[in-house]
């Protein structure tokens, strides 16, 4: 009865969200299984909503753009998911929203790296709330994406975690035309590529300028926008500095795989 369950949760998610984007995220959850010992603590989310967040990334290109997220109440991660992705380290009670679904997303600000991180004045009043809770533009988790870039942190994003009371997150995207973006890669920090790393085969020739041009990307699948996604990487982080560990799931709670 189980097994029909998680089929039937995985039959619905397959009907929403592309195939390829379905196989990197049961990749990623494999490998947050895999690396549970290194997070304190564990974050659910929505397999739809992730795509969202993905053509959203690619649709306010140049821009980077910030979310809110939240959480639903009535949704808490499944107790078995959570105990198999629990580590010995396991900190209860590390932020707010902890143990329950991320299910909503709003779009609050666009722009570059360091005007991304502040809240229109329309997002910090009462004004909307009837639309986005009882916390109106106090979100629980936020996310923020770095085109054509890593999904690590940089000193703005350390800065704007610490009014965080959930966790923050960063999605990072590699894809090409490129535009104005092209992809850079000169940046420390541990990261966590969706399914396997891109693998970069140069061609012969100097006289081609952009970076795609010159090298051949594999392309794991292709943006409403119209964009060839070559990379991934999704993190979150906890303002305390610990990583988060996060797990991407189906209607019913279960890990996608």
């Amino acid at each position: 009865m189980t097994a029909l369950i998680i089929c039937e949760g995985l039959a619905k998610l397959s009907e929403m969200v592309e195939q390829w984007l379905v196989d990197l995220m049961a990749s990623y959850n494999a490998e947050s299984l895999a690396k549970k010992e290194q997070y304190s603590a564990q974050v659910h989310m929505r397999g739809h909503l992730f795509e969202e967040l993905v053509w959203w990334a690619l649709q306010a290109l140049p821009d980077e753009i910030l979310v809110g997220l939240d959480v639903d109440s009535k949704s808490a991660n499944r107790l078995d998911v959570e105990t198999k992705y629990r580590s010995f380290s396991h900190r209860r009670n590390l932020f707010q929203g902890q143990g329950y679904i991320i299910n909503e997303a709003r779009i609050v600000n666009r722009g570059d790296s360091y005007s991304v991180h502040h809240l229109p004045e329309e997002w910090t009043d009462g004004l909307f709330s009837g639309d986005r809770g009882s916390r109106a533009g106090r979100f629980t988790h936020w996310l923020h994406t770095h085109p054509n870039a890593p999904a690590i942190p940089s000193n703005a994003d350390a800065d704007a975690a610490q009014e965080t009371n959930g966790v923050d997150m960063i999605l990072g995207l590699r894809f090409s035309p490129e535009g104005p973006l092209p992809w850079f890669d000169d940046v420390e920090g541990q990261r966590r590529t969706m399914g396997d790393t891109a693998k970069v085969v140069k061609k012969p020739g100097k006289k081609r300028r952009s970076f795609f041009a010159r090298n051949s990307l594999p392309v794991l699948g292709v943006a409403p926008s119209g964009h060839k996604i070559h990379e991934l990487q999704l993190i979150a982080f906890h303002k305390s500095g610990v990583g988060i560990n996060v797990i991407l799931v189906d209607e019913e709670g279960h890990p996608i795989k």
